[in-house]
């Protein structure tokens, strides 16, 4: 076994004054906080006296007729409608609907009715009834049908401009 030696003498101490000048400039800084404080505190009451502070209770009571109370109600309510649509489920039912021949050209949810209408382009019948039958068999909506379609003779390709009118699910899996 090794013999252990141990030197229980400490080293000599560093220099104090390092610590005594970082106390010093403390104290300083928290005599000039304090000061500071009280001439806030005198400034505060004096205009509190002076009565240019503006208090709470001498605010202005807002009243508001009963009609405008209800239109803001049924403001409220509409936006909190608008929040409450399952948004990302919509959205991912669109985008997994999608094909390189029918552009989405515009889509207009109505929170009332729980429904959203679709306005889009398509190269041909065929891709418009296809890209139809994708979103019926969309997890996000449901009662998917064309409510308008016309082929745009302007276009030398004849697209076919059709917007569609679909119901938005609450959850997957159930319709409203």
């Amino acid at each position: 076994m090794k013999r252990v030696e141990l030197d229980y003498l400490a080293p000599p101490r560093g220099a104090l004054w390092p610590g005594l000048v970082v106390l010093a400039i403390s104290l300083a800084i928290l005599a000039a906080l304090v000061l500071r404080y009280s001439h806030t505190r005198d400034e505060l009451a004096r205009l509190q006296g002076n009565g240019k502070l503006v208090s709470t209770e001498r605010l202005p009571q807002v009243t508001m007729s009963k009609e405008r109370l209800e239109a803001e109600v049924k403001s409220a309510e509409s936006v909190v409608r608008q929040l409450a649509l399952p948004w990302a489920t919509v959205i991912r039912a669109i985008e997994q609907a999608g094909t390189p021949n029918v552009a989405l050209l515009q889509l207009q949810p109505d929170a009332e009715t729980r429904t959203v209408k679709l306005t889009a382009e398509a190269r041909s019948r065929e891709a418009m009834f296809d890209y139809l039958r994708r979103l019926d068999s969309a997890n996000g909506l449901t009662d998917v049908h064309v409510i308008k379609h016309e082929v745009q003779r302007e276009d030398p390709q004849r697209p076919i401009q059709f917007s569609i009118q679909a119901g938005m699910k609450t959850t997957v899996g159930s319709a409203r």
